[in-house]
This record gives structure tokens, sequence and C-alpha cells, in this order.
């Protein structure tokens, strides 16, 4: 048995699945496929063995050469194998679905879960004259005739016979929270020394919000080559009006809500702590509309920063055990979008960094006929890390955490309004219930106007009543109510709730 005894009790899931294609104009075995607008930057889900060539022959085009550098990074969290060209990967029996939190994941442990995984199905299928036994993200089961059966890692290898200058990277990140400061690290590494056009894709299980956030941290760092690569070269061109390209004027239509702006507290709080942090932001903003879907300019599935305000709307009519999950990948994603601003802060900075670092005996090579500077791509340096960046005010890490979850969760009833309900319930609750419910309902449809009419407009009104009847019950009743419903005896719902109160029963 291999180092993992993990691995040999995990289930083999089969990364396709039906209608996993959410794209128009699909590439035959790659999930997703999309090029972000105005970089050489792709996306995708995980590819079958032909797929990965299809994608590959699509970047490359006619005009990028077969042998040249093309950089992939995969952000999975799985290990992977190809069980006659399509992708299997390992998951534990209780973690089937679409998406997976894994938790601490390295890429070294990755890889070694991927040989020992093989291990794995090959004895499976043995043990089952040949035939292997897998799920789907439905948990249905299946069966299959193993005719072959090859790591990741090997059909990366397969693929540089027509690709040699392809470049595999693994950069393990869980679904939901920001990647970690490492994982940018090692991203901008392997980028480092490419050229403005090297072609980079990015794929998770199905092309969705992993892979998304990393094509927005790849863009970025496209951005850093173009403003300390090009700034200069630009500025010699007659009649460009640089205002125009700055990515750091970038506005949002302030008819938006200010969630959808992304103007949470703690990303105020940071904006304010950053030198030049709302133009880091405004640039973030860019890059996310540019990966987000077609309504903010992109071809993409996920809109990184109007999700955050999506979700929360929807946190609105869920019942408890709901919300509690909905919380925590809302603070996640807030997480994320934070740390998205943070690294935009990042190469901002390391762009003049790295204009300013060019050795005096190279600057006469590089420099035009105007005067100014311009470095090829694939020379720029990088004088930090960013985890050194984050190190140098290590009190923006405790800010995110502390404050990711600073939202208003529930919509606050007027006070004029609780006042009224709450004498009310104290002069006659019974005598008074009918007008208290009438009260509560006129109430809430004054509160919620701004959502239109249908189930989740419905849904909200009514969970909001509940909760209003509970906070404004008598003492004697409400210690009478709480307990019922600790006890499962009653939920916290209106119709079972005034049910309890009248009759004594729900």
């Amino acid at each position: 048995m291999g180092e993992n005894p993990e691995i040999w009790k995990a289930a083999a899931m089969a990364d396709h699945f039906e209608k996993i294609q959410k794209l128009p104009d699909p590439v035959p075995g790659c999930p997703n496929f999309r090029r972000v607008p105005g970089y050489k930057v792709y996306c995708c889900g995980q590819p079958t063995i032909a797929g990965f060539e299809a994608a590959l022959t699509k970047v490359t085009g006619t005009a990028y050469p077969k042998e040249g550098k093309i950089i992939w990074f995969n952000l999975r969290q799985e290990p992977n194998v190809y069980v006659n060209g399509e992708p299997i990967c390992a998951r534990p029996p209780n973690k089937i679905g679409e998406y997976a939190e894994l938790g601490n994941v390295t890429r070294d442990s990755a890889k070694a879960d991927e040989e020992e995984f093989i291990k794995v199905i090959e004895g499976r299928a043995k043990e089952n004259a040949g035939k292997l036994k897998f799920v789907d993200i439905n948990k249905a089961e299946k069966e299959i005739e193993v005719k072959e059966v090859v790591t990741l890692s090997n059909v990366i290898e397969g693929l540089k016979a027509k690709f040699p200058g392809l470049v595999h990277m693994r950069i393990p990140v869980c679904n939901s929270a920001a990647p970690l400061e490492t994982d940018f690290d090692i991203l901008v590494k392997t980028l480092i020394g490419t050229n403005i056009n090297t072609p980079v894709i990015i794929n998770d299980q199905v092309g969705l919000s992993r892979a998304t956030t990393g094509c927005v941290a790849a863009c970025l760092f496209k951005e850093f080559q173009i403003s300390a690569s090009f700034e200069g070269l630009v500025e010699t061109v007659p009649g460009v009006n640089l205002d125009l390209l700055k990515m750091d004027r970038y506005k949002m239509d302030p008819a938006k809500d200010p969630l959808f702006r992304g103007e949470f507290e703690v990303v105020k709080e940071l904006v304010a702590s950053l030198k030049d942090g709302e133009a880091a932001k405004n640039e973030c903003d860019k890059v996310i509309d540019k990966n987000g879907t077609p309504k903010t300019g992109g071809t993409g599935i996920k809109q990184l920063r109007e999700n955050i305000a999506e979700s929360k709307l929807s946190y609105e009519i869920m019942d408890d055990a709901a919300q509690a999950f909905l919380k925590m990948k809302i603070m996640d994603n807030i997480h994320k979008y934070y740390y998205l601003i943070l690294f935009t802060a990042y190469m901002r900075e390391a762009a003049d960094l790295a204009r300013e670092a060019v050795a005096d005996e190279k600057k006469g090579e590089l420099t035009l006929a105007g005067g100014r500077c311009a470095i090829p791509g694939d020379q720029l340096k990088l004088s930090k890390k960013f985890v050194q960046f984050v190190d140098e005010n290590p009190k923006l890490r405790d800010l995110v955490e502390t404050g990711k979850g600073n939202l208003q969760w529930e919509r606050d009833i007027p006070q004029a309004a609780l006042s009224n309900l709450e004498n009310l319930a104290a002069t006659d609750f019974k005598a008074n219930l009918g007008k208290i419910i009438h009260d509560i309902y006129q109430t809430a449809h004054l509160m919620f106007s701004d959502m239109p009419q249908g189930d989740h407009k419905k849904r909200a009104k009514y969970r909001f009543a509940s909760k209003t009847l509970m906070r404004i019950l008598p003492q004697p009743l409400s210690k009478e109510i709480e307990a019922k419903i600790e006890q499962k005896a009653i939920t916290l719902d209106l119709y079972e709730i005034l049910g309890a109160c009248t009759w004594g029963q729900a």
C-alpha cells in the first residue's frame, strides 16, 4: 500500500457529466474553452486526451508556433488519471459532486496521489474482469471496460511531442476562498521570462470559479508586462490618448448596487490602506469584468465580483441551514476578491520597480528615440515576492479575516414599525394578533419593494414575517416557542409559530 492509505479508499469519479458544457461554440473534449477578451489567456475545464490537443491546436492556430512556449496551469486539488482517454478523478466517498474542498493539497501531494491512484484503478479493474466501476457527479454508479490507463503527468509528456514548449504547472487551490499567497507566487514565478504573447491556459474541473480566478491573476500579470514593457513605446506613437489605455481609470456603472460594484466594507478599508488603492481596485474590476459573463464584457460563466452580490440576495430567502453554508461561501468569495485587489496592487508596484531596476548599461539598448525605456516582456524581473509584499503590511491579513463577514446579513426593520409591533404584542398579544400579522406583512411589503415580484420575494417576506413574529413574542410565550423549536417540535415557520401560539400545538 502507498504512503497515503486514503487514496486507496477514494471513489473514482468521472470529471465530465451531462450539461457540463455551458458556453456556445464548444471545443470537442475541452469543456467551456474560451479566450479572455484582450489577452492571450484561456480558460477551460479538465480536457480529455483528445481535448488537450484540440485546445492547444486552437490556441496556436496559424500564427503562434507549435514549438513555442505555452503555459498550462491546472488548479485542481484532485489527482487525475485517464481511462480510455477520459478524465477520472479521486474523491473522498463523502465528497462526490461538481465541487469539493479537499483541504491542504500541494502540487507534490497531488502528484504523489496520482501515482497511487493509477495503481488503485488498475487493481480494481483487475479484480473486476477488466472493468472499472466509477460514479458520476450525481453518485450514479457506472462501469466501463478498461483499455488504457495513464496519469495526467504522462498525458502531458505525450503532448510535448507535438507541442515541445508546453509547460504544465499544478497549483491546487480551493473552490471558494482566495488562493494562498504562495499560490500567487508560484503563478508569477512560472510566468516570469515569458513573452507578452505567450499563451496561458488555465483549467479546473468545469472551467468555473477556480479557473476564472486563475485567469484574472494571469491577466493581471499580462498587465504588469504591458505596463512595464510598453509604456515608453506607446508614448512614442503620435495621436495615442494614453488616458484611454489606462486600466486604473475604469469606472463601473454608478447606477449598479454598491455590492455589485464590490463596495464591501472590508474592501473599502483595503483600498484606503493601499498606495493608489482606488486605482488598483479599478484595474482589478476591469480584468474581472473581462473574465466574467458577456453582460460585463467577458466570454465566461462566472462573474467573481457580482457573484458575491447575487449570493447575498439569495441569502435572504434561504432556510437556516442553507444560510449557514451560503454565509461561509459569501465570506470566502469576499476574501478572494480582496486578495485579487491586493495582488493587483502588488503587480502595479512591481511594474514601477521593474522599470527602475534596469541596469544603466542595458538602458542604452532599451531606450527609444523619445528617451523612454521599453523592456521586452521576457526580460522583466521582480524585486520581491507577493508574500513579501504582504509581509510589509501584515495588518492586511488580519483585516480580511476580521472584516470579510462585515455585511448586513438581515434587513433592518424601521424603528417606528418595530415599536408599533412591540406595543401591540405587549398590550394584548392574542387580541392584537390579526393586526400584528397585517402590520408585519405591510412592513415587509415596504422593506422588500426593491425585489422583483415572484417566488423569491414571497419567500423573503415570509421568512421576515416568521423571524419578526418570534422577535416580538411576549416573554413567557417566547421561551415556550423557543423550547419547541429547540426540541424540533416545530420549526421557525410563521404558521407553525402561530399554531403553537394560538392552539398550543403546531
